[in-house]
């Protein structure tokens, strides 16, 4: 990907989580995900958030690891993307990644998302999970699918 696209990108630390990733950080990982013109709002949130969001825009009742929001699919594409920092955090403990490398992929998949990626149905699924793991490649990351020992 890492089309030399031009994009705004915004970040708000709206957590409490301590050790989460840096404005260049994000700015790293969405660029290497993008393949158009856009304007994202990157929002960190706490769980009491993060589950309000869900619930309301999805109608599930708890909180999960990333949301995405696409607003306008013209040029050039906006939408916001919401990262629960807690549940990134637990994730990352439970399948022993390293959480920076779990930030970034979450990242690049919400970014994904944004363009019109799914994963619904398994085919779209595999052609997704392999342009992940090709990005976070490309970015010095494992392969985000891989089992964790």
């Amino acid at each position: 990907m890492d089309a030399d696209k031009s994009f705004k990108l915004t970040v708000q630390y709206a957590t409490a989580c301590q050790d989460v990733p840096t404005r260049p950080q994000f700015r790293r990982w969405v660029k290497a995900a993008l393949t158009q013109p856009a304007e994202i709002v990157l929002r960190l949130v706490d769980a009491a958030e993060g589950q309000e969001l869900n619930r309301n825009f999805r109608g599930k009742d708890y909180a999960t690891n990333v949301l995405t929001f696409v607003y306008d699919e013209m040029q050039p594409l906006t939408g916001d993307i919401v990262l629960c920092a807690p549940i990134v955090k637990r994730e990352a403990s439970e399948q022993r990644k390293n959480p920076m490398a779990h930030y970034a992929h979450l990242t690049i998949h919400g970014v994904l998302h944004l363009q019109g990626y799914d994963h619904i149905e398994a085919v779209d699924a595999t052609k997704m999970e392999r342009l992940e793991t090709q990005i976070m490649t490309k970015l010095g990351y494992g392969d985000p699918y891989a089992e964790y020992a």
